[in-house]
């Protein structure tokens, strides 16, 4: 029954993308859904929105302040489809995703919600990969959830997202340092965890 319940939303979800996809003025509710006082229409907007973020990424730029917004409302699917939306938008438009960076931090550290945390991880791994300058703002945020979140259940999918980080254009002093992080697991982990924190150390002596 539950399942199928969670069917029924993704299918509504993808029903209403399709229909912002078409309808500009479909996608304009959408946006004013997330600031709105209903917890289920936000989080119903934020669903659909992020449907649409994977498909037409660049039709949400000129709404991304509301985004950044959103990562201020109480509940956590919301913020969590915020945070892949922003993700999605990197490449369209990366100074209005670098407004969202103190609401990626509190998510990153949110106790309660571990797809908050993940979608935080993943959004500054994207954002910092993109400059030297960004790498060395969001770089403390990362490390402290390196240490914070080891072994956590969504920790391994949090370092598929450093992995990424690891080969972006990073400054070399985040370099040294993101090695530094990860030799031990690198040398001493096992399984996945050891894979990926040798991919790390790789890419950051590949220069």
């Amino acid at each position: 029954m539950e399942e199928r319940l969670v069917s029924d939303k993704a299918q509504e979800a993808a029903k209403v993308a399709a229909s912002a996809i078409r309808d500009e003025a479909k996608l304009g509710e959408l946006t004013e859904a997330l600031s709105g006082g209903s917890r289920r229409a936000r989080q119903n907007a934020a669903s659909a929105l992020a449907i649409v973020a994977k498909e037409a990424p660049e039709m949400l730029v000129p709404q991304g302040s509301a985004f950044v917004d959103a990562l201020n409302r109480p509940e956590a699917q919301t913020r969590w489809e915020c945070l892949d939306i922003l993700t999605a938008l990197v490449d369209y438009d990366s100074r209005t995703c670098d407004k969202a960076v103190p609401g990626a931090e509190a998510a990153l550290f949110d106790e309660e919600s571990g797809p908050v945390r993940l979608a935080a991880m993943r959004f500054l791994c994207k954002l910092g990969a993109t400059t030297e300058n960004r790498s060395e703002k969001v770089w403390p945020l990362i490390d402290e959830a390196i240490q914070c979140w080891h072994g956590d259940l969504e920790f391994q999918d949090m370092l598929v997202a450093v992995v990424d980080f690891s080969a972006g254009k990073l400054a070399l002093r985040v370099k040294e340092e993101l090695r530094d992080r990860m030799k031990f697991d690198a040398e001493n982990g096992k399984g996945a965890l050891k894979r990926r924190a040798q991919q790390i150390v790789e890419n950051v002596q590949a220069d």
